[in-house]
């Protein structure tokens, strides 16, 4: 009973992948959502959950955002006609946000990094953010503090058990 809950909570955020590396790696700044311009059989394995936003960043090329690295599987069961795994793809917005984008990474040391992608209204959306770089003594900051708000926790949990 307990599983078909948490799966009914996981589809109604509508979360399709998470790129934990950019979370890892990168101070976000500022987050956007943009659609993005997919072909069909994109759309079909994005659906079968073949998606990886790992290595996923964004270009301002031309006037036009563009992800790159987003890896989208083929998709197994299409007849004829088949997508590329990692071309390059456009996100769709506004020019306002695009120019926002441009001058954040003018800046020494910020990029354009994809945070996540979602289903909302049965379009893909990702969310894109502009990130400044990490140093090596950051990331180590981070794993500490979550390592002692686990064993905050454990304790805190042990102290209910036994109360009650």
């Amino acid at each position: 009973m307990a599983s078909k809950k948490k799966k009914k909570a996981a589809a109604a955020d509508g979360q399709i992948a998470k790129n934990p590396k950019a979370l890892r790696d990168y101070h976000v700044l500022e987050s956007f959502e943009c659609g993005i311009a997919l072909r069909g059989t994109e759309v079909k394995s994005i659906r079968a959950g073949k998606i990886n936003l790992r290595d996923a960043f964004c270009r301002i090329e031309k006037g036009n955002a563009v992800l790159h690295g987003c890896d989208i599987q083929p998709y197994e069961y299409a007849s004829h006609e088949q997508h590329a795994g990692k071309r390059p793809r456009q996100l769709l917005l506004h020019t306002k946000e695009i120019r926002v984008l441009q001058t954040a990474v003018e800046q020494q040391g910020h990029t354009i990094v994809a945070i996540r992608a979602y289903w909302k209204n049965r379009h893909v959306k990702i969310e894109i953010a502009t990130a400044k770089g990490k140093v090596e003594h950051d990331q180590r900051q981070d794993i500490k503090k979550r390592v002692e708000l686990r064993e905050a926790q454990r304790e805190m949990a042990k102290f209910n058990k036994s109360r009650g």
